[in-house]
């Protein structure tokens, strides 16, 4: 974890657009280099053994989340929220407790409208799992965000993961993992499109780990600048013929609903996840389970992670 606190200790000295320059670059290369791994990693798709299948026998599951990164972000929560129910669909909002201010008001009507409220680190700075003492301190605070909030489950901000310093925490689910995803800072594939237990530590009792299957949408516009949804449809169809989870993870600070809106620095257009869900809904309805990430952590058979 040297270089990535090294990253954050520099972080707030670079400006934003050559952040994401830097970061372009970086990802053009390593794309080519990595196209037998991403989107698609075939070993991923191996089935659990004990698994047993999806609710009511449905070929896939389908799963949302959203993680909101500013205030800039909070305002765009129930705008997003209004597209997943006219289209039918439930997610979770994983929010940030101490990076800014989350309006109750905003949580109690998201919960009463059938989403789900997650915490999303504590102060997204990087600092979380620089040592064993931090995390522990930490765990603390983000456990009373937990209770305070009436959730049980968590991300790590940037993906950053200690599964075993995890169970500290006292959720049903963690989703800071991933199947496959050479780009971010901390690239450890779980390698598997399927939730998995993490057993009991000497950390705290054990927790399902649900990783993100479909790629996020700041990789895919703000960094290597898709101009459509083709790379979350292939994957979205590979999932299907394998009986996975399909775990979207979305961020509505960088959505637009301007018209015109192009993908960029500054965002993309919401309709690429509009169409997204629409697609999944025409294509596959009928034939996945939908449900919200601690509904689908219930899903999961005793086991070990991969």
């Amino acid at each position: 974890m040297k270089g990535i606190d090294f990253y954050y200790l520099v972080k707030p000295l670079i400006p934003r657009t050559v952040q994401i320059a830097l970061r372009r670059r970086l990802v053009q290369r390593r794309r080519a280099a990595c196209a037998s791994v991403w989107p698609i990693d075939e070993g991923a798709g191996t089935v659990p053994h004990g698994w047993t299948g999806w609710p009511g026998g449905k070929r896939f599951a389908l799963v949302l989340t959203h993680d909101i990164e500013s205030a800039q972000g909070i305002g765009r929560c129930s705008s997003l929220a209004r597209i997943e129910e006219r289209l039918g669909f439930r997610s979770s909002f994983n929010f940030v407790p101490e990076r800014y201010a989350t309006p109750p008001e905003l949580r109690r009507d998201l919960a009463g409208r059938g989403f789900e409220i997650g915490v999303h680190g504590l102060c997204h700075d990087g600092k979380l799992y620089r040592s064993s003492e931090v995390f522990r301190e930490r765990a603390d605070r983000i456990n009373g965000y937990l209770r305070e909030w009436n959730a049980v489950g968590f991300r790590s901000p940037a993906m950053h993961h200690n599964l075993e310093w995890l169970c500290a925490l006292a959720i049903r689910y963690d989703s800071s993992t991933f199947d496959t995803d050479p780009f971010e800072p901390q690239a450890d594939g779980v390698r598997t499109i399927f939730p998995f237990r993490v057993p009991d530590s000497e950390w705290g009792p054990g927790y399902v780990e649900m990783p993100y299957t479909l790629a996020q949408d700041s990789t895919l516009f703000l960094l290597m600048r898709e101009t459509g949804i083709g790379v979350w449809r292939t994957k979205l169809d590979w999932i299907a013929d394998r009986g996975g989870m399909a775990l979207l993870n979305t961020h509505p600070d960088y959505m637009r609903w301007e018209a015109g809106a192009r993908p960029g620095a500054g965002g993309y257009p919401v309709g690429y996840y509009e169409e997204f869900l629409a697609y999944a809904a025409e294509r596959y309805g009928g034939e996945y389970w939908h449900g919200r990430p601690r509904e689908a952590a219930s899903c999961v058979v005793a086991g070990e992670p991969a």
